[in-house]
C-alpha cells in the first residue's frame, strides 16, 4: 500500500526562478594572520610599557643614580587661607645596613648518662647510664620482665654478674663500668 502526498509546489511558483545557492565564504588566511599578528603586536607594545617602569635602560636603578623629587601639594578648601606649595626636596640615600655581630653559642653543659631508659637493650653504666638503683614497675607484657648486670659486652656466660625474670615491680642497683641488660621490662627509674 502506498501513501500519497500532498503535491508540492514548484520552485518556480515561489519566486523570481530557480533557488540559488549561498555563496559559501570562508575566511582567508591572509585576514586571520592580519588579525592574530596586530593580536601579538598589540601585546608586545603593552608588556613593554609595563616592563618598562619609567626606565629607558631596561635595568633596575643602580645606587649611584640620584632619586628624583617628588612635589606633593596638601588641598586646600575656601575658608582655609593659601599657603605656598611645599618645597621639593630629594630624598636622602638609605645609610647601610648596622653591622650584626655572630655571638658564639654557649657551651651547655653534657647532660650526661641518662637516669631514666625504656625499651630493650644493653647499657654501659657511667657512660651510657648514671650508676646507681633503679626501678621497674615490671614486665611490659606476659612473657615477664629479664634484667642482667654483666662485666662486659661479650654476651658469654661467665659475663653475668647478677640477673632476674620479674613478674612485678623490681629493683637493681647498678655500678659504674659494669653493663645492664633489659628485656620486655617497663622504663627504668633512677631512685637513688
Amino acid at each position: 500500500m502506498s501513501t500519497r502526498h500532498p503535491p508540492q509546489p514548484s520552485p518556480d511558483s515561489w519566486g523570481a526562478g530557480p533557488a540559488q545557492p549561498l555563496p559559501v565564504t570562508k575566511p582567508t588566511r591572509r585576514k586571520a594572520w592580519l588579525t592574530h599578528g596586530a593580536t601579538a603586536i598589540v601585546a608586545l607594545l603593552i608588556g613593554t610599557a609595563i616592563g618598562a617602569n619609567g626606565n629607558d635602560t631596561g635595568n633596575p636603578p643602580t645606587a649611584s643614580e640620584k632619586p628624583q623629587a617628588v612635589e606633593t601639594t596638601t588641598p586646600t578648601t575656601e575658608s582655609e587661607p593659601t599657603s605656598p606649595a611645599p618645597e621639593t626636596t630629594e630624598a636622602e640615600p638609605a645609610s647601610p645596613a648596622p653591622e650584626t655581630t655572630t655571638s658564639e653559642p654557649t657551651p651547655t653543659k653534657d647532660p650526661g648518662p641518662a637516669s631514666t631508659f625504656a625499651g630493650d637493650g644493653e647499657y654501659l653504666v657511667g657512660e651510657d647510664i648514671a650508676p646507681g638503683t633503679y626501678k621497674t614497675a615490671g614486665p611490659d607484657d606476659d612473657f615477664g620482665c629479664y634484667w642482667a648486670r654483666l662485666k662486659n659486652a661479650s654476651g658469654e656466660f661467665d659475663a653475668i654478674i647478677a640477673n632476674n625474670n620479674l613478674n612485678g615491680p623490681g629493683r637493681v642497683t647498678l655500678k659504674k663500668g659494669e653493663y645492664f641488660q633489659t628485656q620486655r621490662c617497663q622504663e627504668w627509674v633512677k631512685t637513688g
